[in-house]
């Protein structure tokens, strides 16, 4: 499922990547290319090394081995010279300067900013530009870490769980400024946990469990992993439960508020004995695997699974 292209097209390549704080292996063997105009998404349960690979990426901290690139080159050189903007969780800003201030502050470090107020546009910072970094709501420091991130006029962008703390409006607000961004041909990299973000906005998805990849493709390949369906209705009780988890296909049986939920592998077998077995149902769906689907199928510890 990897995407495919001509190496001189990579914006990120990491190569063997490795890890360890103490005994704990963050990262474990990361391979990975991200190529020039992708949006990638970056997911996975906590601890599962996505801000350890977001850090050797960004050359922040050094692999205990692999080797890392951005651009062709060492990461560093290309922060220095502002190809790179960045917006992690940990990013404080000055408390007692203004966002504007800050912004162009960042902006005076790098050879070709952008102008301070197009900055402030993008991350929809205007209003707010005259305020001090203190005085800001969780979800107006996110738009100010956007602004800062962008103002150098970056090729990448990685952003590290942005839309943490804003609330539902905000989060809109954000990736229609984020749209803006892509559609110029930037490179994205985000990590979220906000599985409805990578779903909607990301061409490709990459999926990490206790520190490695374990599935990377474009969403509808990573959600056609979890091969299964459900089929949800009502007009059968409790008395018709066994017969119901022997019907063709079925994995699974949740029943609430008087409706059945079936979970399946083979859903056109499964509908038509449902069908066959009680015609007395009603108010039938089909649902499709979803991202949640695909993101607990793939990141479920193993030796759970098969306990």
């Amino acid at each position: 499922m990897n995407t495919t292209g001509h190496q001189d097209d990579a914006v990120i390549e990491l190569r063997g990547l490795h890890k360890r704080f103490g005994a704990v292996h963050a990262v474990e063997g990361v391979d990975l290319t991200v190529r020039r105009g992708e949006v990638v998404a970056l997911l996975g349960p906590n601890g599962a090394g996505k801000t350890t690979t977001v850090d050797l990426a960004l050359g922040l901290t050094t692999p205990g081995s692999g080797e890392v690139r951005l651009f062709g080159d060492d990461p560093r050189r290309a922060v220095v010279d502002g190809r790179v903007g960045a917006m992690l969780q940990g990013g404080a800003l000055l408390p007692d300067m203004t966002v504007r201030d800050v912004v162009a502050l960042v902006g005076a470090a790098h050879r070709m900013p952008m102008p301070v107020d197009e900055a402030l546009r993008r991350a929809r910072c205007s209003e707010i530009a005259g305020r001090r970094v203190a005085k800001l709501s969780g979800g107006q420091l996110q738009r100010a870490r956007f602004a800062v991130a962008v103002v150098s006029d970056p090729e990448l962008l990685v952003l590290d769980e942005p839309t943490a703390a804003m609330d539902v409006e905000a989060r809109h607000t954000f990736w229609a400024s984020m749209r803006e961004f892509t559609d110029a041909g930037r490179t994205v990299v985000f990590a979220t946990h906000h599985l409805d973000e990578a779903d909607t906005f990301a061409d490709r998805i990459v999926i990490m469990r206790s520190g490695r990849v374990v599935a990377d493709g474009t969403p509808t390949e990573v959600k056609a992993i979890a091969s299964s369906r459900t089929v949800r209705f009502d007009g059968v009780g409790p008395d018709g439960h066994p017969a119901l988890r022997a019907l063709p296909g079925v994995t699974g049986l949740e029943a609430r508020h008087g409706s059945v939920t079936l979970r399946t592998d083979r859903s056109d077998d499964t509908l038509r004995a449902l069908l066959t077995t009680f015609p007395e149902v009603h108010d039938v769906q089909v649902v499709a695997s979803t991202m949640d689907d695909a993101f607990l199928a793939i990141t479920a510890d193993p030796q759970e699974v098969s306990a």
